[in-house]
Formats: C-alpha cells, structure tokens, sequence
C-alpha cells in the first residue's frame, strides 16, 4: 500500500501546530518528532531521518512545536515543549489507537520527548536521541520507562559527556552510542544515514 502524507495542523496543549503527518500503508508504529532550538518541521535532518523510518514501515509525524511568537522565548523552556508533545502523544493515541508510539528527539527536542515519555509510560514504547541533551529531562530521567537509544557524534566531547551522565541516571535500558566523525548536526559525509539506521533497528526492536 502507499505512503501517503497529510499536512494539517494538530491540537496540542490547547494550540494549533501545522504538522506533517506520513502513513505506510503497512505502519506498525509511529514516531513523533521533537525537534530542537531554532529548527522545526522542515529540518533536513530530521526529515531525512524520517523519510527512513517511513521506507521500513514507520508511520512519522513532524511538527513545528512552537508558534512564531513563541519562537524567541520559549525555544529552551523544555517543561512547555514537552507539554507540546504530549499533547501530540495523546492527538495520535487517539487517532492512530492500533499504533505503538516512539519519540525522536534532537538537541533540546530530545529533553521534551524524555519528559513526555515519562508522563506518558503506556503509549511511548521506545525513544531516540540524535545529539540530544537529556540531561535538561532533570528528574524525569529516572521516571521513564521506554527502552531509550542516545546517539551522539564521537567528535561532540561535551555532549557525550552529558549523555553518558543521562544514561548512567536512567532506570530503564539506555544504551549510548557514539557515531564516528559526526560533530553536533551530524553533517559529515554518513553519519546521518548511520543515525537513521540506528534508529530505524531500535523503533522496529521496541514498536513491532
């Protein structure tokens, strides 16, 4: 069956977030978006990531998790992003029921998906982190129960160490993994495909 994509916008927390939502037509699961700091929807990164997940069976749904008004001061407020996405959480439990969810996290993004899969243990079955900063999760590190994967460039010294510190604090299978001659955005030649793919391997072992 075919993937189709529908763009329109999605209820969270009492806001409308435009949003693109992709469904194979076999999707076992679906993987939520949460971007990081200055970026949104359209990042090549994550979508790039996405247009993989959704080739192995993956349904994904990308958001903008902040308004334009809201861009300049709330971009680092990680307790209202991740009220953003459990908002996104519970839009798809609804709409989607037959589908496990996993969260995709990135930089600051990564933090909102940790706070939300805590808050939201039944549906979150699995979570990665690109480049991710949990450690801004705080006290809900300990509290989420979804296996989670931390991906991290081996050139990014200061977020490895952070990571390791995430991981090391966390209750639940958390696996650190360090992708060789990434840096912070994961531009070198590679590395990003070896993030889809890690990724793709971790959602299809935790939502099947």
């Amino acid at each position: 069956m075919a993937t189709v994509t529908h763009e329109r916008t999605f209820n969270a927390a009492g806001t409308e977030l435009a949003g693109d939502l992709t469904l194979p037509g076999d999707a076992y699961g679906i993987v939520l978006f949460a971007h990081g700091s200055g970026s949104s929807r359209h990042s090549p990164r994550n979508r790039a990531v996405a247009a993989h997940l959704n080739e192995q069976g993956l349904g994904t749904l990308l958001t903008d998790l902040l308004t334009q008004d809201e861009e300049d001061d709330r971009r680092f407020d990680i307790g209202f992003l991740a009220d953003r996405v459990i908002g996104l959480v519970d839009w798809l439990v609804a709409a989607c029921p037959a589908l496990k969810v996993g969260l995709f996290g990135a930089s600051t993004g990564a933090a909102a998906a940790l706070v939300a899969a805590a808050a939201r243990p039944r549906p979150v079955r699995a979570v990665v982190s690109r480049g991710g900063r949990p450690d801004l999760a705080g006290p809900a590190l300990i509290q989420v129960t979804a296996p989670t994967l931390l991906l991290v460039g081996g050139n990014d010294q200061t977020v490895i160490e952070l990571n390791e510190e995430a991981r090391n604090a966390m209750t639940v299978t958390a696996e650190l993994r360090i992708v060789a001659g990434a840096t912070y955005l994961f531009e070198e030649p590679g590395t990003l495909d070896t993030v889809a793919e890690e990724a793709a391997t971790w959602f299809a072992t935790h939502l099947r």
